[in-house]
């Protein structure tokens, strides 16, 4: 199976925003969320349709030298997305964040993950930090996690629970300048 990562910009962005609904769905089996009353999975009433929810997202593509929006192809099909974020968008420390990361279901269980997310980690060299839902009902995302940084780092990274911007999470952290 052929795997690439392509960073997209205004004319590919409708692909990643098609995609979301999706991802905001898969999580909400982690988190318990439910859709707003227009049938949105966002906590906010305002968002009325996906189009509203689209608007909110405009901002990676509004700013190239600081938000990665980052498509995931399995043989020319979207298959996810990495988003990956830089200061001022990430904690102080921290040069590259995975603010968001997706794979569709038909896609999972064959490294199509771990090969996307090791392209992009290549990509970019410093400090990385990601967050995950440390709720028993994500052991596979903390499982995912757990290896796929292990295996890139080669055991070489940092794990903790604690509180984050986004609630209490696990978070993970590794530098990659010499990898």
């Amino acid at each position: 199976m052929k795997i690439e990562i392509k960073l997209t910009d205004k004319d590919q962005a409708y692909i990643i925003k098609n995609l979301y609904p999706l991802y905001l769905y898969d999580l909400s089996g982690h988190h318990g969320n439910l859709p707003n009353k227009h049938g949105i999975y966002e906590e906010s009433d305002e968002f009325l349709t996906l189009n509203d929810q689209y608007e909110v997202q405009n901002i990676w593509w509004e700013k190239p030298d600081l938000l990665f929006p980052f498509l995931i192809f399995a043989d020319d099909t979207p298959a996810g997305f990495i988003l990956i974020a830089t200061p001022p968008h990430c904690n102080q420390g921290i040069d590259y964040f995975v603010n968001e990361f997706f794979l569709l279901q038909p896609f999972r269980g064959k490294g199509i993950a771990e090969h996307a997310a090791n392209q992009v980690f290549q990509r970019f060299k410093g400090n990385w930090e990601l967050f995950t839902n440390p709720a028993e009902k994500n052991i596979v995302g903390q499982s995912f996690w757990r290896k796929t940084i292990s295996n890139y780092t080669n055991g070489d990274y940092a794990e903790e629970y604690g509180e984050t911007f986004d609630g209490y999470k696990l978070i993970f952290r590794f530098n990659n300048s010499d990898i």
